[in-house]
């Protein structure tokens, strides 16, 4: 089993920044790439950052690009979002995401989901 813990979100003033952390944990074998999604009230979930493990890329939502910053310790398994110069806009549930493989199946690659941290972005 696969457990992913997500920590950082907060009530933040607009223009502020927070910082979301994402640790996985149990019976990983490797990790692939790990991401952030999030889902305001009312709307469809989307895609915030991802990184890779190998080429460590990394990919941006446009509405994000300039303001978040991704980043991962491979040895805590951790992904990190970085939210600077937050917005009314960036208001929703964040979603941690991670592509891995398990000891118990090695060959393909798992999708993994967090429970969700709120950020509100309000005066």
């Amino acid at each position: 089993q696969v457990q992913l813990v997500e920590s950082g979100g907060d009530l933040v003033q607009p223009g502020g920044s927070l910082r979301l952390s994402c640790a996985a944990s149990g019976s990983i074998l490797g990790i692939y790439a790990m991401g952030w999604y999030r889902q305001a009230p009312g709307k469809q979930r989307e895609f915030v950052a991802n990184i890779t493990t190998t080429s460590r890329s990394t990919n941006y939502a446009d509405s994000v690009k300039g303001r978040f910053t991704i980043s991962r310790d491979d040895g805590k398994k951790t992904v990190y979002l970085q939210m600077n110069s937050l917005k009314p806009e960036d208001t929703a549930v964040y979603y941690c995401k991670t592509d891995l493989r398990t000891y118990e199946n090695r060959l393909r690659l798992s999708t993994y989901w967090g429970q969700g941290t709120q950020v509100t972005v309000s005066s």
